[in-house]
């Protein structure tokens, strides 16, 4: 199948789950046409049915509980129970069961794309250095917590940009549509995300990341001890994974089991509920676009963190170090690149493609 086929028979498969949000869907085919970039984040399903066939022998190395959509802009914050600002992996909609070399070369084919761009800049075989070097070392280290406070500060630094501007992310809030239809179980689920019973709050519709737009999305958003809250509902799907792969009437999600083995301080806030992940929005509890980190940023040193936290969630799996780590051992020096090179010129191909097609 070609991208357009592909898009169709996925989206199909899509609607059989859940109403979908078609203007979010049109938004979303926009997007695509913008960037590689771009492209590579909203096209998992696209990257699901490439990997395994143009990768093959990456496609049988050892499996762990992976993240499935990785892509550089897939890292944000989050407070934890103490209240402390953590940062990692912060988008777990694609997770299953998956060889790790997977969330290892989109990664660095997602540093490559942004590379291309002008968003990173790094030569391309620093970048693919860093990427496994901090992984290999989040392995053998066992894993470690980004917490951003003691440790870590140069990274609070980067994330904690002027363009975190609480003032301005309420702003944008406050200017959402608000939804006249909320179901009933959803409503009930954001009433009880609230700090407090009996909380008013207005649900608005909001329309964020690229791989995720169609899927039903509620915002609730409160005044509560004199300032702004928010939460949010967002609909669940299988994984793009087990659809490509042939399991499209697999119906498990695997969100909370990767979050509860990844190696981290847990977001109080987040949780699953049936089929709706629901978490707290705020300046400094979402995701981090490459854009919103100033320029001055030490790029390599950045990576080198992004491949570190890769391993605190694959740590999760049972004997991952061991497996993985002698996987590792016996590849050769050149492996990522050359897997990344070849997956970043099938998503161009696929994109001019599109391009051409919907631009």
């Amino acid at each position: 199948m070609n991208i357009e086929q592909t898009t169709q028979a996925y989206e199909r498969w899509m609607a059989g789950h859940f109403r979908l949000l078609r203007t979010d869907l049109a938004a979303k085919h926009a997007h695509m046409v913008g960037d590689p970039f771009s492209f590579l984040r909203a096209t998992f399903y696209r990257w699901a049915q490439l990997f395994p066939a143009l990768c093959p022998e990456l496609a049988r190395s050892p499996k762990v509980l992976g993240v499935g959509d990785l892509h550089a802009e897939n890292y944000g914050t989050w407070r934890d129970a103490e209240g402390r600002l953590n940062w990692g992996i912060n988008d777990f909609d694609e997770a299953c069961p998956l060889p790790y070399t997977n969330d290892l070369v989109r990664l660095a084919t997602s540093a490559c794309l942004a590379i291309e761009l002008k968003h990173l800049p790094i030569r391309s075989a620093v970048a693919y250095a860093a990427i496994l070097e901090g992984y290999t070392d989040g392995l053998k280290d066992g894993g470690q917590p980004f917490v951003l406070s003691e440790r870590n500060r140069w990274l609070r630094t980067i994330v904690t940009s002027r363009l975190r501007d609480p003032t301005l992310f309420w702003k944008k809030l406050a200017a959402l549509p608000s939804v006249r239809r909320v179901p009933d179980s959803v409503r009930s689920l954001l009433k009880r995300a609230m700090p407090e019973a009996g909380l008013e709050f207005r649900v608005a519709h909001r329309q964020a990341g690229l791989g995720s737009l169609g899927r039903p999305r509620f915002t609730a958003i409160a005044d509560w001890n004199g300032g702004k809250i928010a939460r949010e509902a967002k609909a669940l799907l299988p994984s793009a994974w087990l659809w490509a792969g042939g399991g499209a009437g697999s119906t498990r999600v695997f969100y909370n089991t990767i979050l509860r083995g990844a190696v981290r301080a847990a977001d109080p806030c987040l949780q699953m509920h049936e089929r709706w992940i629901l978490r707290r929005l705020s300046p400094y509890c979402s995701r981090i676009e490459l854009s919103q980190i100033p320029r001055e940023r030490d790029s390599e040193r950045l990576l080198r963190a992004m491949g570190y936290e890769l391993a605190n969630v694959h740590l999760g799996t049972s004997g991952t170090a061991v497996r993985v780590g002698s996987d590792l051992r016996r590849r050769k020096s050149a492996w990522l690149r050359q897997s990344s090179e070849v997956m970043a010129a099938a998503t161009l191909k696929d994109w001019k493609r599109w391009r051409k097609i919907y631009a």
